[in-house]
């Protein structure tokens, strides 16, 4: 059955990020909405936005289309968005889905649920770059993030990629009370990703946070590059 996705892109991407997976989604049917958040447009300053503000564009987005049915997609980091405006959006949702993403838990912000290595790299980062944003560095984006394209593609995503801002990452989301909700929740686990170490900071404990089974999805963390149509049959699936 045909319906509405509204795809809300990680960290250092733009809504241009799910065009190939879009376009299979919308191929099926479906209307796709895939914003790009503030402070992550090509020239943005990303100094004066929250967290708190990236929520409400969504939720902005959703009823000023006047939206019913959706489905809200979040990658990564757009764990926190979408479980932020869950709550907001439940009489209109379908479903809601994290992919390979991040759930938020009472009082823990992003920054708090990486390894120390990701933790030294922001704040690095953070403090040089003179606007308190956090770019992707290639040999990360690299072996981490995209380890199953050519290089010639991994520098070609990596060269539109924007900072973050930083305070993206430390600010922290109420956690979902799925009980009250009244929406179907599912995760989607990337089988190569490791843009998370395996382990106690692997993707498998959100899934667990939520109360569900992860499933499968197909490639690295960055499927919607490399494995697009895999990626939206999955979602149709899902």
């Amino acid at each position: 059955m045909a319906g509405t996705f509204v795809l809300i892109t990680g960290a250092w991407h733009g809504g241009w990020a799910w065009r190939p997976v879009a376009e299979h989604l919308r191929a099926a049917g479906n209307r796709v909405l895939t914003p790009t958040l503030p402070g992550l447009s090509d020239g943005a300053d990303p100094t004066p936005y929250t967290l708190e503000d990236v929520i409400d564009s969504v939720v902005d987005l959703v009823e000023g289309e006047d939206l019913h049915d959706v489905t809200l997609v979040g990658h990564s980091w757009g764990g926190y968005v979408i479980a932020g405006a869950a709550p907001r959006l439940a009489p209109r949702l379908r479903k809601l889905v994290f992919w390979s993403a991040f759930v938020p838990a009472e009082g823990r912000s992003l920054y708090d649920e990486v390894p120390p290595q990701y933790q030294a790299l922001f704040d690095g980062q953070a403090a040089a770059s003179g606007n308190n944003s956090v770019a992707m560095p290639f040999e990360v984006w690299q072996a981490a993030f995209l380890p199953d394209a050519p290089e010639d593609v991994q520098r070609t995503v990596h060269s539109l990629l924007l900072p973050q801002p930083m305070q993206y990452f430390t600010q922290p989301v109420a956690p979902l009370d799925l009980d009250t909700l009244g929406v179907p929740v599912v995760y989607l686990l990337g089988e190569d990703d490791i843009a998370l170490p395996p382990g106690e900071y692997g993707w498998n404990r959100f899934a667990e946070r939520l109360g569900v089974a992860p499933v499968p999805a197909p490639g690295s963390h960055e499927a919607c590059f490399t494995r697009p149509a895999e990626l939206a049959e999955t979602l149709l699936k899902a």
